[in-house]
C-alpha cells in the first residue's frame, strides 16, 4: 500500500495527528514568546523602580546643601554629647532612614537590580555621630529585618 492510498484510508487520523503536532508547536512558540516578554517587562519594571529610587534619594538630599543647620549630620567629628541632635537633624536622618528602608524592601523583593555599594553607603552614613545617635533611638521602631540589615552593615 502506497502513502497516497494510506492517507486516503486514514485521512482523519492523519489530520488529527498533524493538528496535534501543529498545536504543540504553536503552544511552545507562544510560551517562548510570553517568557521573553515577561523577562523584558521585568527588566523594564526594575529600571523604572531604580529611577524612582534615584528620584526619592535626590528628593531627600536636595535640601541638604541649602540647610546649614544640617551640616553636622555628615560631620564625623560632631560631638552629640556636647551639643545634642537638633530636631532638624533628627527629622532629616529619619527621612534618610525611611528612604533606606524603602530601598531595602524593594531590593528584598528583587524589584531592582542589586545595589552593590548599599552596605558600604549605609555603613558610612550610619557610622557618623548624628545618624548613629538618631538610629540608636529609632531602630526599635523599624522592621526587625531592616534593623538587622543596618546593624550588620555597621559591623
Amino acid at each position: 500500500m502506497g502513502i497516497g492510498e494510506w492517507i486516503s484510508q486514514n485521512w482523519f487520523e492523519f489530520g488529527t495527528v498533524l493538528c496535534g503536532i501543529c498545536g504543540l508547536w504553536f503552544s511552545a512558540f507562544v510560551i517562548h514568546q510570553n517568557t521573553k516578554a515577561q523577562k523584558e517587562e521585568t527588566k523594564a519594571r526594575r529600571t523604572s523602580n531604580l529611577l524612582a529610587i534615584t528620584a526619592s534619594h535626590r528628593e531627600v538630599w536636595k535640601k541638604f546643601p541649602n540647610s546649614p543647620e544640617l551640616a553636622r549630620v555628615i560631620d564625623p567629628s560632631a560631638d552629640v554629647a556636647q551639643q545634642p541632635v537638633t530636631p532638624a537633624e533628627e527629622y532629616f536622618v529619619n527621612e534618610v532612614i525611611s528612604h533606606t528602608s524603602s530601598v531595602y524592601e524593594v531590593l528584598k523583593g528583587e524589584l531592582v537590580t542589586e545595589q552593590e555599594g548599599l552596605r558600604r553607603d549605609v555603613k558610612s552614613f550610619f557610622s557618623l555621630p548624628v545618624p548613629r545617635t538618631v538610629w540608636s533611638a529609632t531602630k526599635l521602631l523599624q522592621n526587625q529585618d531592616f534593623a538587622a540589615f543596618i546593624e550588620s552593615s555597621l559591623k
